[in-house]
């Protein structure tokens, strides 16, 4: 048996951004979320998430690569909100999402950053830390 342990920061949004993620069912989701991954192998440590995005903090697994986890997640998290009609309009995440390695030494620095969204965006808005994603990681770059 193989040991891996690859720790991920994954991000993404609604599709154009709308404010789709209210209170009142985005703890379900998340829930939903995680029981699914679960389900499927996919370890998430920690998930949060705001009005028009979500933020999870999970372990790849020697099994599955970052677009399969993203996929799997995204897709089968929007199925289960239109199955469930908690939107009013069918609802869709973006097709673009960010995933970025995590040092084992900050694994609670991430934690506690995902914990803190509500508070976090008190004082930035999804516009921002997307294009502070963008800059601090490079991906401008990238194309």
């Amino acid at each position: 048996m193989s040991y891996v342990k690859i720790w991920v920061h994954g991000v993404w949004g609604t599709k154009n951004h709308l404010p789709t993620l209210q209170k009142e069912y985005r703890y379900d989701l998340l829930n939903h979320i995680k029981e699914n991954a679960r389900e499927k192998d996919i370890y998430i440590d920690f998930i949060n998430g705001h009005n028009e995005h979500i933020h999870i903090l999970y372990c790849l697994n020697a099994e599955i690569t970052v677009a399969k986890t993203m996929n799997l997640i995204k897709g089968e998290s929007s199925y289960w909100i239109n199955k469930n009609n908690l939107t009013k309009n069918k609802f869709e995440w973006a097709d673009k999402y960010f995933a970025i390695s995590v040092s084992e030494s900050i694994v609670n620095k991430v934690r506690d950053y995902i914990k803190n969204q509500e508070e976090h965006h008190k004082k930035v808005t999804w516009a921002e830390e997307y294009d502070a994603f963008i800059k601090k990681y490079g991906f401008a770059s990238q194309g």
